[in-house]
């Protein structure tokens, strides 16, 4: 895992720097500038006839678009610079790079419905938007309309087809870059160009409705991050994204025992699916055992399905504390199918137990109506493993926060006070799966871009997420490092599968992501 930063944590890193005396901003910009047009041409060696449009904002992100012009220039490339504001505003640095430019190319005043057409007679080359950048918290100005009318449906509807290349300058302008939300009207790019460290907008993809198409990592296209010379020590607090699991999914040695017994509670009879999907996902993983309990009269049911997984009647939740007489019962799962009345009864009994515990599904949505119920019995070794439903039941005001006027408040912010709240780990699905600790620590593993896993919008798909969890907790993974690994591990068996994907289907794949783990070493 690596280290994504939002808005607040980067310019921490750059102030640092500056302050040490190491760096000034004005060679911080220039390499800023002088990355961007290296990365360009890393990614399109001949991007079409050497002209480019850059889009100038009135902050820092203008600055950087100064530069870029002046070097493309350098190349003998025709540029088309247009500045938005007053360029007499520039913040000194910014500014010392727009009064460098003029000495060699002209500075356009902001001019939509020229540029829109500009764009439209473009059948190569670049449109660089250094417009807003990182700092962005409003809506794109309405004077930029026509040039998102320009770019967004040349983005989109002729991908590959005679027409220039968006790039865009540590950002998309319009998105946020702390919770990837587009704040209306955003410029989608086919390369994003970011400095020092990714930041967490690139990752996170929330949906706003028809209204906004799209977040920050679907309107980002490609992402290249570059190094511009800053230390690579991580801020304090900074989120991790999740790019391999833990170094320690394989087996080394040892019998059945000593890589645990993972217990699933079922649900009755034909409701079995879910919780055989996730004992089976446990079972995978590498649990030395599983144990899948189910009411009396789902035995035969459950019976008919499964073989290696053993099978134990369970009536009631005093029948459940007497099977955690047993130790070697060392982690749970609870949830998935396992029907609403049931879950009242049979979660506490669990939790009594203390052991490693995942709670899916009905184990989550069973305390809706009073979370606190729930909460009051949690314990530093549970995940709960809420969809977004699920947790703005548990969670209402954080949701309520998290669709609220605050754009820069992500998805992360709201799981890490989940976390906290709850004093367990708290993984919130979706195709940016956020996962954090009650100490504070915050990872996101997003499912986008070159890791879409459309596929996994199928039912019992979090069944076998849980699974996988359960199985990890079994085998003595700690529980943030268990989630962790397993949503990487849920996204690569579905990728691994592709096209045509189920829940059951999921297991299954597995062991072939395994392989390729041990393949790479």
């Amino acid at each position: 895992m690596h280290e994504i930063l939002t808005a607040s944590q980067m310019r921490q890193c750059e102030r640092a720097e500056i302050e040490s005396g190491a760096v000034t901003g004005l060679e911080l910009m220039e390499r800023a500038g002088e990355s961007v047009v290296t990365a360009i041409f890393s990614r399109w060696p001949d991007p079409g006839p050497s002209q480019a449009v850059v889009l100038c904002g009135p902050g820092n992100n203008g600055g950087d678009g100064y530069v870029i012009a002046r070097l493309l220039a350098e190349r003998d490339w025709t540029i088309a610079c247009y500045a938005y504001g007053d360029p007499t505003r520039l913040p000194p640095d910014a500014q010392t790079n727009h009064d460098r430019w003029m000495q060699i190319g002209a500075v356009l005043p902001w001019d939509d419905a020229a540029i829109e057409d500009r764009i439209d007679e473009m059948e190569g080359g670049l449109v660089i938007d250094a417009l807003f950048g990182t700092g962005l918290t409003r809506p794109m100005p309405d004077d930029t309309a026509k040039t998102w009318r320009g770019i967004y449906p040349r983005r989109f509807s002729n991908p590959s087809g005679p027409r220039p290349r968006f790039v865009a300058v540590d950002i998309p302008s319009g998105i946020s870059s702390d919770s990837g939300r587009n704040l209306g009207g955003a410029f989608p790019a086919d390369l994003t160009v970011s400095f020092h460290r990714a930041k967490c907008g690139h990752y996170l993809d929330p949906s706003d409705g028809p209204d906004r198409p799209g977040g920050g990592a679907s309107m980002r296209g490609d992402l290249i991050v570059t190094n511009i010379g800053l230390p690579q020590d991580a801020p304090p607090g900074a989120a991790q994204l999740i790019d391999r699991p833990s170094n320690f999914l394989m087996k080394q040695a040892g019998h059945k025992y000593s890589h645990g017994h993972a217990l699933v509670l079922s649900g009755g009879a034909g409701k079995g699916g879910a919780g055989r999907m996730a004992a089976r996902a446990a079972l995978r993983i590498g649990a030395g055992l599983v144990t899948l309990a189910c009411p009396p009269k789902a035995l035969a049911e459950n019976a008919a399905h499964l073989d290696a997984i053993m099978l134990n009647a369970l009536p009631d939740a005093y029948s459940l504390r007497g099977m955690l007489g047993d130790d070697r019962l060392n982690a749970l799962c609870l949830g998935p199918g396992l029907g609403m009345a049931r879950a009242q009864e049979m979660v506490p009994a669990a939790l009594w137990g203390k052991r490693a515990t995942v709670l899916d599904a009905d184990a989550l949505s069973a305390f809706a109506e009073d979370p606190s119920v729930l909460f009051g019995q949690l314990h530093a070794d549970c995940v709960l493993t809420p969809h977004p439903g699920e947790f703005n039941r548990l969670f209402p005001d954080l949701a309520e926060k998290l669709s609220g006027d605050d754009p820069t408040y992500s998805k992360l912010d709201a799981t890490r006070e989940a976390a906290a709240r709850a004093g367990c780990t708290v993984l919130l699905k979706g195709a940016d799966t956020a996962i954090a600790d009650p100490d504070g620590r915050v990872a996101l593993h997003s499912a986008t871009q070159d890791r879409a896993a459309p596929w996994l919008a199928t039912a019992g798909a979090g069944d076998v997420l849980a699974g996988l969890i359960a199985g990890l907790l079994a085998r003595g993974f700690k529980p943030f490092d268990a989630a962790t690994s397993a949503a990487w591990l849920h996204v690569e068996a579905a990728r691994s599968f592709g096209p045509g994907l189920i829940a059951e289907d999921l297991p299954e794949a597995v062991p072939q992501v395994l392989r390729a783990l041990m393949a790479q070493g």
